[in-house]
């Protein structure tokens, strides 16, 4: 466009009309190759309108109008893809969980760092605190706890003994441990999850651009008011005049807009939203499936009420309970002390505790004897032990105290705060069909769905099981909202799958087509409620160029409009439809409304 301003600027009109005509064609040609091969595949799109409308301009001498089509053409091409690539640089904060590094302990007995490609059958590594457990294989060490909810959506942490497998993708507790190298990485449960993550992306099918459905109508529409025009006039510069101002910008260029508006205005919440696509479909969502751990409950064990037997009373008994599970590496320790220090008690030190791992501590505190852990291990060291009623999703902690059975801790995973609101704002949205799918008991995931406000579960699922169930649900599109790795094949098979908190597994981020970096549910419905005011701003954008366009053909076709005046109006039309599309990056005053599109 810049050579051709600068040639017919310097008088060499005919140079510059024969540079943009070769260019525009030239761009329309390879256009026209992949067009081709769309409709050969039975996919209409603004391809067709875009190649015409340059031809057309080229045929009638309007090169300048030719030259602004492949202006706008590529430009909404860009800003899809600047879009979608500002997403994936949002993201790479949040892929880092994957273990690539193994701490192998050689013969002599010094440990070495490898790359986890590297770990063979058979040898033995070193898990330390915290860290994600690398391959498949087996305990050495005498008694060991993993947090397994990331797999298996166990929200409490389980105790392993020497020779109980030990699954890739789990997290290790408060002590290192040793383990002998079942199966390599490739063949490993986290390596399986992502086959099956790929599996699953690889069968959704494709999306149709939002402006591929209005552009064969326009452009029949356009191609006969110009043929009619010249047919009734007998004047080929009537044709010219129509298409001048029939070019296809509006379509090529606002919904990248309004697309690109609304998904920066996701991530200045903590939502990345990695395509166009994708706020499309949050638009039209019907059925919303949630996993339990981690997503509709915190993941953190939180202690849920005290139970005396009647010898002490409730702040004595968890005080004397906190006091002894200082001393105690378990990962319910931490939530007993800390409910303990919340409430204002004084926690007492001991001098000779003992903890017997994934067993129990017993301390003397204030003078008193203290056994507090599991039923077996409490009613060995106390008399008259009752074992405590638990409802779905809770655990006992049991406390004897000098000798007596005293009291039990009742511990659970609770439901997240705002996860009824959460759930109340989406059937307002228009999302009336919610589901549970976890791997955890039924009992428990009917306990949350109660809470939650939730109708359907269904528990005891395994990866393969809940995409078999997300691709068998009736009311579509649906949207899968979990966290854990055994949540990315079915974050990959929904037609939108969301990642929740910066926490969330590599291969759940990158599976998801949303990632929410703030571990705040509430961000669920914010990121419905922005593909639907997306799509809305949208599809008005679309409609306003539209509208526009086809009141100047109207007055190009009865010669009110030439063509020089007709390639300024349609700027105009560019311009109020991109300031309509900008919209997206304002908030909608109508958050937490049903907005219908």
């Amino acid at each position: 466009m810049v050579i051709t301003g600068i040639l017919a600027l310097t008088g060499l009109g005919v140079q510059a009309q024969w540079v943009a005509s070769l260019y525009a064609v030239g761009i329309a040609l390879y256009q026209g190759v992949g067009m081709v091969k769309d409709i050969l595949r039975g996919h209409w799109g603004t391809d067709i309108l875009a190649v015409t409308a340059i031809i057309s301009t080229v045929a009638v001498g309007e090169y300048f109008a030719s030259l602004i089509i492949v202006m706008m053409l590529s430009g909404g091409e860009a800003l899809e893809d600047y879009a979608a690539g500002r997403a994936q640089r949002e993201l790479q904060g949040l892929l880092s969980r994957a273990p690539g590094i193994a701490h192998r302990e050689r013969l002599d007995g010094v440990v070495e760092d490898i790359p986890t490609s590297d770990v063979e059958l058979d040898d033995v590594l070193i898990v330390k605190p915290a860290e994600v457990v690398p391959v498949d294989g087996m305990l050495l060490s005498k008694t060991a706890s993993f947090d397994e909810a990331a797999l298996t959506g166990e929200s409490l942490p389980v105790d392993r003994v020497a020779g109980d497998a030990v699954i890739s993708g789990t997290v290790n507790g408060s002590a290192a441990v040793r383990m002998r190298v079942t199966a390599r990485e490739e063949d490993s449960q986290y390596s399986r999850i992502i086959v099956l993550v790929q599996e699953a992306a690889d069968s959704k099918a494709p999306m149709v651009r939002l402006a591929d459905r209005y552009a064969v109508p326009f452009t029949i529409f356009a191609l006969a008011l110009a043929g009619v025009a010249w047919f009734v006039t007998k004047d080929p510069t009537r044709f010219a005049e129509v298409l001048v101002v029939a070019t296809p910008c509006p379509l090529l260029i606002a919904a990248p807009v309004a697309f690109l508006g609304g998904m920066s205005r996701a991530a200045k919440n903590g939502i990345i939203i990695k395509n166009g696509g994708t706020l499309e479909m949050l638009a039209t969502v019907k059925t919303a499936a949630f996993d339990k751990t981690g997503t509709l409950t915190g993941g953190r064990p939180t202690l849920e009420e005290v139970r005396t037997a009647g010898t002490v009373s409730a702040d004595e008994l968890l005080a004397l309970s906190a006091s002894a599970e200082q001393y105690s590496s378990h990962v319910l320790a931490s939530a007993v002390i800390a409910e303990a220090e919340a409430r204002g008690l004084t926690l007492h030190p001991s001098d000779d505790a003992v903890e017997h791992a994934t067993n129990g501590v017993v301390a003397t505190c204030a003078g008193r004897t203290v056994v507090v852990g599991k039923p077996a291990f409490v009613a060995e060291h106390s008399t008259g032990l009752v074992a405590a009623g638990l409802s779905g999703g809770q655990l006992a902690v049991y406390v004897g105290i000098d000798g007596v059975f005293a009291g039990s801790l009742i511990m659970s995973d609770p439901i997240r705060p705002n996860a009824a609101a959460t759930i109340t704002e989406l059937h307002a949205l228009g999302l009336h069909n919610t589901i549970i799918l976890t791997g955890d008991a039924q009992s428990t995931a009917d306990h949350v769905a109660r809470q939650a406000g939730i109708t359907g579960v269904k528990a005891g699922l395994l990866p393969e099981d809940k995409v078999r169930i997300v691709n068998s649900l009736p009311e579509r599109p649906v949207l899968m909202v979990g966290d854990g790795i055994n949540d990315a094949p079915v974050l990959a098979a929904a037609d939108v799958g969301i990642a929740m908190g910066a926490k969330g597994s590599t291969a759940a981020s990158e599976s998801a087509d949303v990632v929410i970096m703030l571990d705040d549910i509430a961000k669920v419905s914010q990121a419905v409620e922005t593909g639907r005011r997306t799509m809305k701003i949208a599809i008005e954008s679309i409609w306003i160029g539209i509208v526009l366009s086809v009141g100047l053909m109207i007055l190009a076709a009865f010669g009110f409009i030439p063509a020089v005046a007709g390639a300024l109006a349609q700027e105009l039309v560019d311009l109020a439809t991109i300031l309509n599309a900008l919209r997206a990056l304002l908030p909608g005053r109508n958050t937490g409304r049903k907005i219908r599109v």
